[in-house]
């Protein structure tokens, strides 16, 4: 694990440089901070030299990334206030939202995964397969759409969008209860897109295990068959899975982006897409690299969940 953690650091070093040098290759880049027709040009000169933009590019770099490593991540432009502040109000809610989502996807993976390798060829597969297809296929914000117009809209089941319902007064135990309804609809949407991939790898996986040599000495010594897939199948079908879902982490986050935003979810991925609209750029690169670096972890529990999941996987 220390080896792995020594390995990431050039790699967030030479991540941030590319996110950096991005942000300044967009049009208009920071210079569209001072681009007020109200300014004039001794107000535009005071405004570039107050955000260093006057310095060289590789200074401008370095001044940023001190600053981060002592925990100074700048204001934001649209509001003034600290960007970590920023982030420490919306980082909460997406939290929630994607702890919720990449559990209830983990849970239906291994469900409908172990479920369709178990009767393949069957009518149980091809509905799981056709299920599947069918959310690989739905974009995130269509799928979103249509369950907001079905369950919000036409059934009244569900409320469309946010965090709780406003002008009303709960109970601590009815307030959680309005809470829970609200995360509902966009936790689906997110665990569904990723489920529906994810349970194809498994499926896959796992009749490659069912077929090996020890599985079918254990039908002989008549080992009940759920404790044969649950247990030694399935533990051994889901180390390849353990690694499509580390490199699919950033797809996640885009996903929880899109979500947030068709359900107005005040997360940190609406965040992104309104600081992005308003050119926010210290709030933009530090949501960016706290991105890398939870894709970087996620690979690194990757590594450990290979040796747990398998003792004989070791590292050299």
């Amino acid at each position: 694990m220390l080896r792995r953690l020594l390995q990431a650091i050039p790699l967030l070093i030479l991540t941030s440089i590319l996110m950096f040098l991005l942000i300044h290759a967009i049009p208009g880049g920071p210079d569209a901070i001072y681009d007020n027709p109200n300014l004039d040009a001794a107000g535009r000169a005071a405004l570039r030299a107050s955000f260093g933009l006057n310095d060289p590019l590789p200074i401008q770099y370095f001044k940023w990334a001190s600053n981060m490593l002592h925990g100074n991540f700048g204001n934001s432009l649209y509001t003034g206030q600290p960007v970590s502040s920023v982030l420490a109000q919306r980082f909460p809610a997406t939290v929630e939202l994607f702890l919720s989502a990449f559990i209830l996807s983990l849970l239906l993976t291994a469900i409908l995964g172990t479920l369709s390798a178990a009767y393949q060829g069957k009518a149980v597969d091809y509905t799981i397969t056709t299920l599947a297809y069918f959310g690989i296929s739905m974009p995130i914000f269509l799928l979103g759409l249509v369950m907001q117009n079905v369950f919000a809209s036409s059934l009244n089941w569900l409320p469309p969008s946010g965090t709780a319902t406003l002008g009303y007064t709960f109970s601590p135990f009815n307030a959680l209860l309005d809470h829970l309804m609200h995360l509902l609809m966009p936790m689906v949407v997110l665990a569904v897109t990723f489920t529906a991939g994810w349970s194809r790898y498994l499926r896959t996986s796992m009749i490659d295990v069912i077929r090996q040599d020890y599985m079918r000495t254990g039908r002989a010594k008549g080992v009940p068959p759920a404790r044969l897939l649950l247990r030694h199948a399935l533990r051994n079908a889901v180390i390849p899975l353990i690694t499509i879902v580390a490199i699919d982490f950033g797809a996640i986050a885009g996903g929880a982006a899109i979500t947030e935003s068709v359900f107005a979810w005040p997360g940190m991925g609406q965040l992104f897409i309104d600081s992005l609209n308003r050119r926010d750029y210290p709030v933009l690169l530090t949501a960016l690299l706290l991105s890398a670096i939870f894709v970087i972890i996620f690979n690194l529990l990757a590594d450990v969940l290979y040796s747990v999941m398998d003792p004989r996987i070791r590292y050299s």
